[in-house]
């Protein structure tokens, strides 16, 4: 990041070099085709002093490209001013000037909400990037429920996030995770194709429901613990608030640790029991991620290993089992 001579920061340019398939072409046309830019950050970039360059001069989106040009990208810098910085500890799986990638610890929200602005994700990433001296916009590209941990991915400027969303959206980002479940699923692997709403007596609780958006979630049993517990792996076809807990509860296996969408009938089970106290939350990590860099085009795979209090659970059920 550095500052033009007005003052006005910049984040580092993104290049692409024009082929020969471009020749003739028009900037605009070049970046959507390359990139899938979206119509409204081609005018923030064009409204800007140093936003659109072609061989080093600045140039109009209507500019016709010769192969061989080096196209270059500058974002104006920005930054949260609403989220107050906080100092905490990051778990940080991958960074560099496009994105950032950190392992959420479960009992963090990720961005501040009415009556909560401080002890979040958001909070933490901002005083870490002023310790860095990056000025830089939280953009978190998804998000995670407070209770649930594991990978969150925060995108450092809007082309970084266009491009992540346009993958989620198109369904193009592998997202797994690791749960535990009271019972066994009907099928130790399968699809759950089941459309999930509001609940009409308590708008923040989701249930599967003929009126409700399409959800689809993926799973493959892991292991199990006798007929009363088993881990699971699930991978998301769509991306619902609480699809995971919505999904696991509507084939009868509901997540250990998930009061909120538990069944009377494993309150008082063997398994709850044996499990009282080791965890007070839903056993759910969001484990793995893959996707291809917004930038650059790599393919990125990422991991993140199960936090303590799952671990003790994962070991509780491993010894009941053997028992």
């Amino acid at each position: 990041m550095d500052e033009t001579s007005k003052g006005t920061e910049y984040y580092a340019p993104i290049e692409f070099v024009a082929e020969t398939g471009d020749e003739g072409r028009t900037l605009r046309d070049v970046l959507r085709k390359r990139i899938g830019i979206s119509r409204r950050l081609m005018v923030r970039l064009k409204t800007s002093e140093e936003g659109l360059s072609v061989n080093g001069q600045k140039v109009w989106p209507n500019h016709k490209v010769v192969a061989g040009d080096v196209i270059s990208l500058r974002m104006e810098a920005e930054s949260s001013e609403t989220i107050l910085p906080q100092p905490m500890e990051l778990d940080i799986v991958f960074e560099d000037e496009h994105l950032l990638v950190l392992n959420k610890p479960a009992g963090l929200i990720v961005h501040p909400t009415t009556g909560h602005y401080l002890n979040t994700l958001a909070n933490g990433v901002m005083h870490y990037w002023q310790e860095k001296g990056e000025r830089v916009r939280f953009r978190p590209v998804h998000r995670l429920d407070e209770h649930t941990s594991g990978l969150v991915v925060v995108a450092k400027h809007s082309l970084a996030q266009q491009q992540l969303s346009a993958q989620m959206s198109e369904g193009n980002v592998v997202k797994e995770y690791r749960t535990y479940v009271y019972g066994r699923p009907p099928a130790a692997e399968g699809r759950i194709d089941a459309p999930i709403g509001r609940q009409a007596e308590d708008p923040h609780r989701r249930v599967v429901r003929e009126d409700g958006a399409p959800s689809l979630t993926f799973y493959r049993v892991a292991e199990t613990y006798g007929e009363q517990a088993c881990a699971i792996d699930v991978r998301l076809g769509t991306g619902r608030t609480h699809q995971i807990r919505v999904h696991m509860t509507h084939i009868g296996c509901p997540i250990i640790g998930d009061s909120y969408y538990s069944e009377e009938r494993w309150n008082e089970s063997e398994a709850a029991q044996r499990v009282s106290g080791i965890i007070g939350r839903q056993a759910l990590h969001a484990c793995r991620l893959g996707f291809r860099h917004p930038v650059t085009g790599e393919e990125m795979r990422l991991d993140a290993a199960l936090p303590e209090d799952m671990r003790l659970l994962e070991r509780e059920l491993g010894k009941w089992a053997n028992d």
